[in-house]
């Protein structure tokens, strides 16, 4: 094993035995594994892991849940390697363990979460998409969300600036989307938000379905409101309320209407409304040609999107 990737194994083997060395190899010699989804893993026990072969560590295998000391090999590893397909496959294994609540607090309490959000600076794409992933599913954990917050801004400056569509840009926007599932962070995107209908109107039909679970989550939040209010938003903003449009995104557009006229009322804001500048939401879904296009959905062929206009057309 000569060169820099066999001086690595040499390295790491020395650090973490020669198990843990023998999976660095199967690292880059084993078989490719495709990645599952994100968040959906089984909720096997995690039990009886203690003697879980070191060899099989980043085997990739998804049905096998890592102990403490198999996690912080791990964490080591991905801390202490440069090789571009180690980094990817530990990554990969880490974030589907972190699928599972047990490894979400072990993985924190081992100083897990600077070590995976570090890659999301790679310039390896894919590393950096792996990177995102591992942290989307540690964000499930309110405590954890505490020490991935700060990393907010870094990954919406990448899910505005990389490349419409990618899966660089679905995973941030994934991860961004579990951040925003309680009020506690969203004010971190108050800056974002013209960038998220940007992309919201540019972005392909899977993107658009991700941008609007994100921007569902900030416009359950009054406290949110004026800022989705405020943003320039283009007009064609409003073809997403025609009847051809996908139901997963007509569903989501009605939503975040419904949403913020909700809002508007807690807060009082229909009776004394701040001052919003033409070209805003605000305009967008106040004006005649919106209520046009919501009135005309009552009769779409669908029966929940009809049944979403009953509750909405009284708010218009």
């Amino acid at each position: 094993m000569g060169g820099p990737r066999g001086a690595g194994w040499v390295a790491a083997g020395l650090l973490l035995g020669a198990g843990a060395c023998y999976c660095i190899y199967r690292l880059t010699r084993g078989r490719r594994r495709g990645d599952r989804e994100l968040g959906i893993r089984s909720s096997k026990s995690a039990g009886g892991t203690a003697g879980f072969p070191a060899e099989d560590l980043t085997d990739g295998s998804y049905d096998d849940v890592l102990n403490a000391e198999q996690l912080q090999k791990l964490l080591y590893l991905l801390e202490s390697t440069e090789d571009p397909v180690i980094i990817e496959r530990a990554l990969i294994t880490l974030g589907n363990n972190a699928a599972f609540s047990v490894n979400q607090a072990i993985i924190r309490e081992l100083g897990g979460i600077p070590i995976v959000a570090n890659k999301i600076n790679h310039s390896n794409q894919s590393i950096k998409e792996k990177a995102l992933n591992a942290l989307n599913n540690l964000s499930v954990n309110v405590e954890n969300q505490i020490k991935i917050k700060i990393y907010i801004s870094q990954v919406c400056e990448d899910v505005f600036s990389g490349p419409l569509n990618s899966a660089v840009q679905l995973a941030g926007l994934r991860l961004l989307t579990n951040m925003t599932v309680t009020n506690d962070h969203q004010h971190m995107l108050h800056s974002y938000i013209t960038d998220l209908f940007q992309v919201l109107l540019t972005g392909n039909g899977n993107t658009k379905v991700q941008v609007l679970k994100l921007l569902l989550n900030l416009s359950e939040n009054p406290a949110m409101t004026e800022g989705l209010l405020r943003a320039q938003v283009d007009s064609s903003f409003l073809s997403l309320y025609d009847s051809h449009v996908a139901k997963e995104i007509l569903l989501r557009v009605l939503t975040l209407f419904q949403n913020i006229k909700n809002c508007l009322k807690i807060e009082g804001h229909l009776a004394v409304q701040p001052t919003f500048t033409e070209g805003s939401l605000f305009f967008l879904l106040h004006g005649e040609e919106c209520a046009q296009k919501i009135r005309a959905l009552a009769d779409h062929h669908d029966a929940e999107v009809k049944e979403k206009v009953v509750t909405i057309i009284p708010k218009i």
